[in-house]
C-alpha cells in the first residue's frame, strides 16, 4: 500500500533532523535501510545522505550535538520551525500555530506540552500518519522554505543540506522550480554578518483572509503559500 510505504521514509528523515542522541546514532543503519527500501526519495538524494549517516555512526556524540546547536539553535535563518520563516514574530504566527496544532489533533497526533507544532521534524512525523498523496501535497506547500534552508546549509558545507534535498525531492519539486534560485549567491557575503543582520518580514493576508474560519488543510496551505515571498527575498 502506498500509504504505508510513506510512513517510514517521513519518520526516517524526521529523525535525521532531530537533536543527536545515542539512540539516533545507533539507529543510523536502520534509517538508511528504510529510505533505500521505500524508494520515495530520489536515488541521488538518498545517496547524498550518506555523509550525515556516516557522521552519526562514527563521530563523537558531543561533537554532533555541538554542531547541531551551532546550526539550528543560534540563528533564525536556519531555524527548523517553519513559521519562523513565514511570520517571524508577527501575530499571525500564533494563529498559524493554533491552526497547525488543530490539524494534528484532527489527524490523531497529540502534541506534548513543550512541542511547537511548526517544528519540521514534528511536521514530518504528522505527514507519516497521512495517506501518501495527502502528505505529499501538503509537503509541496513548504518547498520554498525547504529550498531556502537547503541553500543556507549547503553554503556552510553542512551534511544536513542533504536531508532538506531529500525531503524536497519527495515532493517532486526542483530547487529552481520552487523559486529559491532567487536567493543571493551564498559565497558573496560573510555568513556570520548576514546571520546577525537577518530579520523576518511579517506576512499579511489582506482583507479577505478573515473568511478562513476554522482549521483545515486549505487554510494551512494558504498560510504556507504566503511564505513564498519571504523565503525568496531573505538573502543567504
Amino acid at each position: 500500500m502506498a500509504e504505508s510505504r510513506g510512513i517510514l521514509t517521513f519518520r526516517a528523515l524526521s529523525a535525521l533532523l532531530t537533536y543527536p542522541s545515542a539512540e539516533l546514532c545507533a539507529g543510523a543503519p536502520e534509517i538508511a535501510e528504510a529510505i533505500a527500501a521505500e524508494r520515495l526519495v530520489p536515488a541521488a538524494s538518498a545517496a547524498a545522505l550518506q555523509p550525515l549517516l556516516d557522521d552519526l555512526g562514527s563521530r563523537d556524540l558531543f561533537e554532533l550535538q555541538e554542531r547541531y546547536v551551532e546550526l539550528f539553535d543560534r540563528t533564525r535563518r536556519l531555524s527548523l520551525h517553519l513559521f519562523e520563516h513565514v511570520h517571524g514574530e508577527s501575530r499571525d504566527r500564533g494563529q498559524a500555530m493554533v491552526d497547525l496544532a488543530a490539524l494534528y489533533e484532527s489527524g490523531g497526533l497529540v502534541l506534548a506540552a513543550n512541542e511547537l507544532p511548526d517544528y519540521l521534524p514534528l511536521f514530518l512525523e504528522y505527514l507519516s500518519t497521512r495517506p501518501l498523496e495527502e502528505a505529499l501535497n501538503l509537503l509541496s506547500e513548504t518547498v520554498h522554505i525547504l529550498g531556502a534552508l537547503e541553500e543556507r546549509l549547503a553554503a556552510r558545507n553542512s551534511p544536513y543540506a542533504a536531508v532538506l534535498t531529500a525531503i524536497r525531492g519527495m515532493a517532486g519539486v526542483s530547487l529552481t522550480a520552487s523559486g529559491d534560485d532567487d536567493l543571493l549567491d551564498p559565497v558573496s557575503g560573510d555568513l556570520a554578518a548576514l546571520d546577525a543582520e537577518w530579520e523576518e518580514t511579517a506576512v499579511t493576508f489582506g482583507p479577505g483572509s478573515g473568511a478562513m474560519d476554522g482549521c483545515s488543510t486549505e487554510r494551512l496551505q494558504t498560510r504556507l503559500r504566503a511564505a513564498h515571498r519571504d523565503a525568496r527575498s531573505n538573502p543567504l
